[in-house]
């Protein structure tokens, strides 16, 4: 291939100024941490540097501009490694209460999809039981067998059932622990249909949750839903949603719109929020299977009240955790 050298480096210097500053940049902030959205472009600039290096090459003369583009990409290809093994050492309270919610409220959006479809599906499910209720057995599971009878009858029994703190207890947590940390990941891995089985999923589950919310309350059984749900439904549906949230993430970088990049290089931008999401979720499901099986089993209308001002409280903390924990100084990179 013929280049004319003037041309090529007119056309070509504003990349390689750009990932120079970049890495003056991190050079002069060493602590700084890229967001996903400066990593891909540090990753399109080394590509593209490397590329005009070896085609430049093929000049006999301008040692001085080859020798300024092996520099620049040694230093690129010096930062990403670095960069790499810096994320390797991980503080677990660090990774909590900073990494967590910041990877989080990056992919906001992607969490606003998946609860927002969940409640679309919420709103469907009610609605069906609503025109029609016969079809109740055909929206809930086989599995929840409790909950197909009327609302009432299985309030009654409930209330009636003795307290037995910890009998069988921890088997039935660690169940449901499995059970919905399971959940949490078939959600993320559905993201590999381009998001389309990952929305459909979160649509399901909001439409089962709808209509039992329906028939409860159509009942007059809506304090005891609330008191029922609330205490470990106000961590487990969040975590749910965060599922979902990595499944929409992953579906967009299935899709890879506005980067030119390969889907492994796409994959591999996206793999650390990911991997965060899923073991923040999980880590949200096991304090739900503990409280679902040691509190909102035990029903008794003396119980109501405390169940569900504990719940509320959870859900405030979640909201002030996700929203504000690993803010610094007001700054924070996000990814949209």
């Amino acid at each position: 291939m013929i280049l004319d050298l003037d041309i090529f480096i007119e056309r070509e210097r504003p990349f390689w100024d750009e990932l120079n500053i970049l890495l003056k940049r991190q050079r002069d902030q060493p602590d700084r941490r890229m967001s996903i959205k400066e990593v891909r472009r540090f990753q399109y600039l080394y590509q593209r540097t490397s590329s005009d290096l070896v085609k430049i090459k093929t000049f006999a003369g301008d040692v001085e501009i080859k020798t300024y583009l092996e520099s620049l990409v040694a230093r690129a290809y010096s930062q990403l490694h670095e960069e790499s093994g810096r994320r390797t050492r991980i503080s677990p309270v660090r990774w909590l209460l900073g990494t967590f919610p910041q990877t989080f409220r990056r992919h906001w959006r992607a969490f606003a999809l998946s609860i927002g479809t969940f409640f679309v599906g919420a709103g469907f499910g009610a609605g069906m039981l609503a025109t029609d209720y016969d079809i109740k057995t055909d929206i809930i599971p086989s599995q929840f067998g409790h909950l197909s009878g009327k609302p009432s009858d299985r309030v009654k029994k409930e209330e009636n059932q003795e307290f037995d703190f910890f009998e069988s207890r921890q088997t039935f947590s660690a169940s449901l622990m499995a059970n919905n940390i399971k959940v949490s990941y078939m959600a993320m891995v559905m993201g590999f249909t381009y998001g389309v089985f990952t929305v459909i999923m979160m649509f399901f589950n909001g439409a089962m949750l709808g209509a039992i919310a329906f028939d409860y309350v159509a009942d007059g059984q809506a304090v005891f839903l609330v008191a029922w749900l609330l205490p470990h439904g106000s961590i487990e549906l969040p975590a749910i949603f965060i599922g979902g949230q990595a499944g929409i993430v992953l579906g967009r970088a299935m899709f890879g719109w506005g980067t030119n990049l390969r889907l492994r290089q796409r994959l591999r931008l996206i793999r650390a929020d990911l991997i965060t999401l899923i073991i923040g979720a999980s880590l949200m499901m096991v304090w739900a299977g503990i409280i679902e099986s040691f509190l909102s089993q035990y029903h008794g209308p003396a119980l109501y009240p405390g169940k569900i001002i504990f719940g509320v409280f959870e859900l405030l903390g979640l909201i002030l955790f996700l929203s504000f924990s690993g803010r610094k100084s007001g700054k924070e990179n996000r990814k949209n």
